[in-house]
């Protein structure tokens, strides 16, 4: 199901401006993530020359640089509050953005990582202050606010899906070069985006009211009690995702790799080949096409009194991610027997992590722009973005692990963990809820 040109009207001009440029922007950093750690490991004497890296080594830059990218998050939401606002935050990380996909374009060991410094850079300061814009856009108590970070979200995985598919192929057919180039084009396009539209995006919950400016010319922010509380939920909710992260970004690194090498990729009907890359895009797929639906299915549970708080949302979340990798665990088996596996069971897995990242990811951006002082959204948003870098680099750590251990084993263990802490989350449930003080009740 998808929403409607209707329902789209009833919201905020600017909510389009922003979900245009994240779509392009998001094209651009998935486009890249869904080759960059076949790059790496591509032999620098094949057809298309890679950097010729062992998969334990790929996998490892591969955490360093997307934990990097989400912890540049931090400064860069500061900077939007304090210091450039976070509109032009958004301005001049796409400009860094832009620089840093064609940089990657070239050939070239040094100009590799010139790129991915500026593409860190500017993920750093773009990725907290769109979401804060989103955020708003909208008034305080708006219902349609859910609905909007969930549309928002939507967009993001459109970028993602045409990625995987075009730059995937790209890179894997023509090179691995033009395909960053395909990425940086992208960016370029989210980048007119938001130049033409931001005269569009009015923030209406965040006047300068009394109390707001007074307390922006202080030079520390006091909290009351109970923003202190709400604080300390976004904070716990946060770490708590840090595990779903870690799970869910095996795709890119020992999921990307598992694709490659110990997956029937061939399809005989057609008698063609789906590279590798190809399966990134099956998540952003499913997000398109079921995105709405559950959202639609929390507002139903919402409205008949059930229990659909953005607490419990997260914990489910975390636990069908778990169950996902179950059938990573078949299609292992599966390889050791015949050497490779059907590719049903990534796309079932696929499946699994899509519904568990639609319960938690958009709920809790959402989450923050609610509980969080307006004055510090975008430095909060900042340091939850940081904590999927946590879950990124834990995801490389583990992933790491893979060789010596058997893809089985991590496969087992991050099933295991993960019902775990969505289950003991459920039982903290009452506890937590709490600490918002109404606003998740």
């Amino acid at each position: 199901m998808f929403v409607s040109l209707n329902e789209l009207n009833r919201h905020p001009k600017g909510l389009g401006v922003l979900f245009f440029t994240e779509l392009w922007e998001r094209f651009s950093y998935y486009g890249m993530r869904a080759i960059l750690v076949l790059y790496l490991i591509s032999d620098f004497n094949d057809r298309n020359p890679g950097l010729g890296w062992s998969n334990k080594d790929a996998i490892t830059l591969y955490g360093w640089y997307t934990a990097l990218v989400y912890l540049a998050c931090i400064p860069g939401g500061i900077i939007g509050d304090k210091y450039i606002t976070s509109k032009n935050s958004v301005l001049y990380g796409g400009f860094l953005l832009c620089a840093g996909h064609f940089t990657l374009a070239f050939q070239n060991e040094l100009f590799f990582f010139t790129g991915l410094i500026l593409i860190i850079l500017g993920v750093g300061l773009l990725k907290p202050n769109i979401s804060t814009l989103v955020g708003h856009l909208y008034k305080i108590n708006d219902f349609k606010r859910d609905q909007g970070f969930t549309i928002f979200y939507i967009g993001i995985n459109v970028g993602a899906f045409l990625a995987s598919i075009l730059v995937g192929y790209v890179g894997e057919v023509f090179g691995w070069h033009y395909g960053f180039s395909l990425a940086g084009f992208g960016m370029l396009l989210g980048q007119i985006s938001f130049i033409i539209g931001k005269k569009n995006i009015i923030e209406v919950s965040k006047k300068n009211s009394p109390k707001h400016t007074s307390r922006l010319k202080t030079k520390k922010y006091k909290f009351s009690s109970i923003e202190l509380d709400r604080v300390k939920l976004i904070l716990i909710s946060s770490l708590i995702l840090v595990i779903f992260w870690a799970s869910f970004e095996q795709a890119g690194g020992l999921l990307n790799i598992f694709a490659y090498e110990k997956t029937n990729r061939y399809i005989s009907l057609f008698n063609i080949e789906i590279p590798a890359s190809w399966f990134q895009s099956i998540n952003p797929l499913l997000i398109i096409v079921l995105g709405y639906s559950v959202s639609v299915f929390w507002m139903y549970l919402k409205k008949k009194n059930m229990l659909a708080t953005s607490i419990f949302k997260i914990s489910v979340g975390i636990i069908i991610m778990g169950l996902g990798f179950i059938f990573m665990i078949f299609a292992s088996i599966e390889s050791e027997i015949y050497e490779k596996s059907s590719m049903y069971w990534l796309i079932l897995a696929y499946l699994f992590f899509t519904i568990g990242e639609l319960c938690a990811s958009p709920v809790i951006l959402s989450y923050i722009t609610k509980l969080s002082p307006k004055e510090l959204t975008a430095s909060i948003m900042g340091i939850y973005f940081a904590t999927i870098g946590l879950g990124n680099k834990l995801a490389g750590v583990i992933g790491q692990y893979s060789q010596a251990l058997g893809e089985k084993v991590i496969f087992i263990a991050i099933t295991v963990i993960c019902v775990f802490v969505g289950g003991f989350v459920i039982m903290m449930h009452k506890r937590l809820i709490k600490l918002s003080h109404g606003v998740d009740d």
